[in-house]
């Protein structure tokens, strides 16, 4: 398994707004081609105007189809469309995580 972890950080006072269009228009897309969420967040301290979200997939592959197919979606482009229109983001990073081998050895065996 791999995670890809998405990080975004938007204008001040403009998370919410980034929220809901996101909740609206991309969430479902994103459930529908990429199904596997591990997490969707927004900072409370720290780093303020930043929405992290996780991204479980079996490997760089089925990362690649998954994406490839969602974006392939012409909703996915009138998201995207929509929301650079509206300029709510600074910045965009995403990183692929690979687990250790103890946290692997750790999952199968509370797996049983």
């Amino acid at each position: 398994m791999i995670v890809d972890l998405r990080i975004y950080t938007t204008l001040p006072n403009r998370m919410a707004e980034f929220v809901t269009l996101y909740q609206d228009k991309a969430w479902p897309l994103q459930l529908k081609y990429l199904e596997n969420c591990l997490g969707w967040y927004t900072t409370v301290e720290g780093a303020l105007n930043t929405v992290v979200h996780l991204w479980g997939y079996a490997d760089q592959g089925d990362r690649e189809r998954r994406r490839t197919a969602m974006a392939a979606d012409p909703a996915w482009g009138d998201y995207l469309q929509e929301a650079g229109a509206r300029g709510l983001l600074i910045k965009m990073e995403n990183r692929i995580l690979r687990p250790t081998a103890f946290f692997e050895a750790f999952r199968a065996a509370r797996r049983g």
